[in-house]
C-alpha cells in the first residue's frame, strides 16, 4: 500500500474505503477457515490491467488466456492513478466479462474551451467547480472518473455542494447594487429567489420544494401501492408528476 493510499483511509473521507478493506479482509479470513478443497473460488487481483486476449491453441475462435499488465499507483492522496510497469501476467480463461468500460464524453464546445480532459474522461474542475465557466459545477463520475461506491458519491457531492455555497457567498459579497433598491430586492438577486425569478423570466416550468412534497405524498398514496411493503409508486411520466405537483 502506498503512502497516499494510507492517507486516503484517514478521516471521514476514508470511511468507505476502510469499510471495503475490512470486508475484504474478513471475507479472506472466512475463506481460509473453510473447506480448502472447494471447487469454486473467487480470487480478486488488484492493479492488473487487461491488455490482450489470446485464443485457445485448439480453437482460435475461443478465448484461452487474458494477458494483463501489472500497474502501480502514483500521485498524491485522492489523486492517484494507475500506471503500467511493463510487467505482464497470463491468466487462463474460458470466459471474459467486460464490466468496466464507462468513459465520460464532452458536451459540444467543451474540448475547444479546454474544459474537458479527454485522457481521463472528466470535466476539468477543482472541487466540482468547472474551469472556464463562471457558474458551472459537476459531481460524480464526470467529475472524478468511474470510481468508488455510493458512499464515495456522497462525499463527492458534499465537496461540490461546498464549492457551490462558496461561489454563491463570493458572488453575494461582490454584488454591486445597480440602484437604490430595497434590501429585499437586493437579496432576491441570488439564491433561491434569484433562481426562481430567472426561471420565470425565461418561461421555464419548474418544481419547487412545496410542489416536490406534493409529488412525494402522491407517490405514497395507499391506492397506488402494490403491497403493504411497497414504500411508493413513482410516476412514470413528467405530465403525471406535474399534475400531482400542482395539486
Amino acid at each position: 500500500m502506498t503512502d497516499s493510499s494510507k492517507e486516503e483511509l484517514k478521516g471521514a473521507a476514508g470511511r468507505p474505503k476502510t469499510r471495503i478493506d475490512k470486508l475484504l479482509q474478513d471475507s479472506s479470513k472466512l475463506y481460509h477457515s473453510s473447506d480448502e478443497d472447494s471447487k469454486k473460488q473467487v480470487e480478486l487481483r488488484f492493479l492488473m490491467s487487461p491488455v490482450s486476449l489470446v485464443p485457445k491453441d485448439s480453437n482460435s475462435d475461443r478465448v484461452g488466456n487474458v494477458i494483463c499488465e501489472r500497474t502501480k499507483l502514483e500521485g498524491e492522496a485522492f489523486n492517484q492513478k494507475a500506471v503500467g510497469t511493463g510487467e505482464t501476467e497470463s491468466f487462463p480463461a474460458d470466459l471474459v466479462l467486460v464490466s468496466i468500460g464507462y468513459k465520460g464524453m464532452p458536451l459540444e464546445g467543451m474540448e475547444e474551451s479546454q474544459m474537458f480532459d479527454q485522457s481521463k474522461g472528466v470535466v476539468v474542475n477543482e472541487h466540482g467547480k468547472v474551469f472556464g465557466a463562471d457558474n458551472l459545477f459537476v459531481t460524480g463520475w464526470i467529475k472524478r472518473g468511474p470510481t468508488g461506491i455510493i458512499g464515495t458519491n456522497i462525499m463527492d457531492s458534499k465537496d461540490t455542494a461546498n464549492s457551490i455555497m462558496s461561489f454563491l457567498d463570493l458572488k453575494n459579497n461582490n454584488a454591486q447594487p445597480q440602484s437604490s433598491s430595497s434590501e429585499d430586492e437586493s437579496e432576491s438577486l441570488f439564491g433561491r429567489n434569484g433562481l426562481e425569478e430567472f426561471l420565470k423570466s425565461n418561461n421555464v416550468e419548474f418544481v419547487n420544494w412545496e410542489q416536490y412534497l406534493r409529488i412525494e405524498s402522491s407517490e405514497k398514496e395507499p391506492s397506488r401501492l402494490r403491497s403493504g411493503d411497497h414504500p411508493r409508486e413513482k410516476f412514470l411520466s413528467v405530465e403525471d408528476m406535474l399534475i400531482a405537483a400542482k395539486g
